[in-house]
Parts: structure tokens; sequence; C-alpha cells
């Protein structure tokens, strides 16, 4: 059997121009001339369900034998995948989505492919030094889940563009309905993956060029030409301001959670009445609303659900913070749920910052809402409510009536309501 280093680990070592070797980045091997019996028998376990993949007995790198694939049915599960002994690298190369991803280098040079004899049929070097995302073959169609690759690829490499004939091959593929046949799970998985890349604006931008953001998420698709205050955003256009905000939670370092909160919390503006415009009146409920939809459709996880319908709902009350009294402060953070889970308020806060400072101008602006919603969540935490439960408590003779003791509950609620409350003004009183 002959093995091959390919795809990702080949690519990402030639971008590091020698700096790195191959074995820093996630390694795919490929091989040709072995059946899944003569895997097995070098201690190699399968893993793959749809075609044979084999991990490592030692480094549990993944080992695929080389395979050919043919379309049988739309969307993403409709293939059928060939493999033997005689299949070859080249064909193997051929399935692959993206030249910058046909490359492959023998395994006895696999440590150092920027020196070694890149094997790359379909010119993904020289893509590479173009700066251009580019598809291998007509088979690129056949697959709806490489057009999400693609836009995330774009986010990962903003600096890449993407080759006018794979933008008009993505676009066929939409108007032909391959992308309403994709599965949740793989759109969430990319989406996801999209998100954590280094500008995620890119992939929403590589999406709606080629229309697919349209049909994947509408309720994001619509908010460009939806114009704002010129006063609070003078970037103006919703779409425009969503893209800042989603680079801005990049750059900050933000959790996935975090980012995907972004990404919806201004959904509601996008069916903000036209009479109304540029003002948006209500879009926070608007938006907590959509995203409902958005998250039953492609199943997101519960963390980033939550995250974004707080964010969605409140952070409009978050950025006025600043001129709430100590009570408001109170009932906004407990909206939040900040006392009973500060850590994600924290992240809660950390959006509504991205929001701010994704405006333009606005990117160096300072955000002391943070500071000052976090100061007052510590004070409130800090109130002994056990303490504050025992005083009420003990104020309610022996011989109460069934009806007082009935309201032992809703006094001892206001008690620490009002405690928190004074601990709040105290803090900000004394700026501690």
């Amino acid at each position: 059997m002959d093995i091959y280093l390919v795809g990702g680990a080949v690519r990402d070592a030639l971008l590091a121009r020698g700096t790195q070797s191959a074995a820093h980045f996630d390694r795919d091997w490929v091989v040709v001339g072995a059946t899944p019996e003569a895997m097995a028998a070098q201690g190699f376990l399968p893993v793959g369900k749809d075609f044979p993949v084999f991990l490592h007995p030692k480094t549990s790198e993944e080992y695929a034998l080389a395979r050919t694939e043919r379309k049988t049915a739309p969307g993403y599960h409709g293939f059928h995948f060939h493999t033997d002994p005689f299949v070859t690298l080249e064909d193997d190369l051929a399935r692959r989505d993206l030249t910058i991803n046909a490359m492959a280098v023998a395994q006895g040079e696999a440590d150092d492919p920027a020196s070694a004899h890149i094997i790359d049929p379909h010119g993904g070097r020289q893509d590479l030094e173009r700066r251009t995302l580019r598809h291998v073959t007509g088979a690129f169609a056949e697959d709806p889940v490489r057009i999400l690759r693609l836009a995330r690829f774009a986010a990962r490499f903003p600096d890449f563009s993407v080759a006018p004939e794979t933008r008009a091959l993505m676009a066929q593929m939409v108007d032909a309905g391959e992308v309403d046949h994709l599965v949740p799970e793989r759109v969430w998985q990319e989406l996801a993956r999209g998100l954590m890349e280094q500008r995620p604006s890119r992939m929403f931008e590589v999406l709606r060029d080629c229309g697919a953001l349209a049909r994947l998420l509408p309720e994001v698709n619509c908010l460009w030409g939806v114009p704002q205050r010129a006063d609070y955003h003078p970037e103006v256009d919703t779409g425009v301001h969503l893209m800042m905000v989603l680079d801005m939670s990049a750059r900050l370092g933000a959790s996935l959670p975090v980012r995907f909160a972004c990404l919806g919390h201004d959904l509601g503006k996008g069916n903000t009445p036209p009479d109304v415009l540029p003002r948006h009146i209500g879009h926070e409920e608007r938006s907590a609303r959509l995203l409902k939809g958005v998250c039953e459709r492609w199943r997101v996880p519960r963390d980033c659900r939550e995250l974004a319908d707080v964010v969605a709902r409140e952070h409009g009350n978050i950025h006025r913070s600043g001129d709430f009294s100590p009570t408001a402060v109170l009932r906004l953070l407990e909206r939040c749920d900040a006392m009973r889970r500060p850590a994600r308020f924290v992240e809660v806060l950390l959006a509504c910052e991205c929001d701010a400072r994704g405006r333009l101008g606005f990117a160096e602006a300072a955000y002391p809402q943070r500071e000052r919603l976090l100061r007052a969540q510590a004070a409130a935490s800090a109130v002994d409510t056990e303490a504050v439960a025992g005083a009420v408590a003990a104020q309610l003779p022996p011989d109460a009536s069934p009806q007082a003791r009935a309201q032992l509950g809703p006094r001892i609620a206001q008690a620490v309501h009002d405690h928190r409350a004074q601990a709040i003004r105290q803090a900000f009183l004394h700026g501690t």
C-alpha cells in the first residue's frame, strides 16, 4: 500500500511557508492499494460508516482508503462511495472540493511539505499563491455542503477571493434546489465553524452572493438594505452593521454562543414596518421570536440559543443602562438571570459590547455599561439572602394565620429585592 498526506495539512503547511511542520496541523491520510482486511491486519481500527476510514493504532490519526463517489440522489446523503485497491490517488483527489485541498505528499516527505514534491493535479499550489478559492471539478455541484465549506474557508482566509466560475457554479446549485436538501446537523456544524473563524462576515457575504443565505437564513439575508438612524448607526445599513458586529466578536475572541448571539441580536429589524423606518421600535422582541425559528430549524445547541435569546431581548436595555436607577438595574439583572448565572451574564455583556463597537467609527470606543453592570451584579450577589429570609421569617408570630404564612414567600422575595437594590445603590455611590 502507498500512503499520502492530503488536504488541509498540506495546504496549511504551505501557507505557513515552512515555519511549522505538518505535524502541527490536523493530518489526514489516504491509503492507495489496500483493502479493509489489510488495514485491520496491521492494527488499524475501522470507524467509517459510509466508506472505510481507520484510526492509526498509535497516533489515532485518520487513514481513509482512496475512493471515488457517484451522485445518486439530491442532498448531502445522496452518494454512493466506491473503494478498491485500484482506485488511484488522482481519482481520490479529483473528488475533493477545492483545489487548495486537493494536494498530497508521500508519507516519507510528510513532515516538511513545503520542501517536498507536491502532488498537485489541479493547480492547488498556484491557487494558494493567487489567494483563490476554486472548485476542483464539476463534481463540486453534487454536494451542497461544499457551498458552506467554501464560505467557511472564505472566513478563515479573508484575503482569498472566490473564483468567478466557482461563484457561478454555487449560484447554479442554489437555483437547482440543492441547498434545500441540506440536513440541519451539517448546516449548524459549518455555520458554527465559520462563526469561529478569523472574519465571520466573509462566510455570510459569500453565502449571500450566491443566493444560499436567502435559503438558509432568510432572517439574516433580509437585513441588507434596511436603514437605521444615522445618529446611532453611521453605517446606516443593518446588514452592514451585523457583519461589523460579527467581526468585532472575532476580534474580541468571543465564544461560539456569544458569536451566535451577535448573529441573531437584530433579526427583528428585518420586518420593521416601512412607515416607521429608520426607527426600529420593539425590534428586540421580534428578534427573539425570529431567533426561535432559526434555532429550531438548524437545531442550535441549548447554550447558544439561550444566550442569544437574552441578548436579543435585552441588548437595548443594556446599552441604555447607564441612565438606569439602581432598582431598574436590578430588574435588568433579574431578567438576565445574572445572579444565578454570572458566567453567562459576562457573555451577554460581551455580545452587547460587540454590538456597540460594531458600528462605523466606534471600533475603539469604550463600553462603560459592561463595568457598571458587573459591579451591580457583584453587589447584588453579595447580599446574604439566607440572612434576609431568616430575618423576615422571624417577624412571623408562632400563631400566624394561614393567610399570613402564605404571604411569607412573597415578603421574603421583596425583602431580598430591596436589599439587593440598596447594595447596588451603595456600589454606584461609592464606585465599588
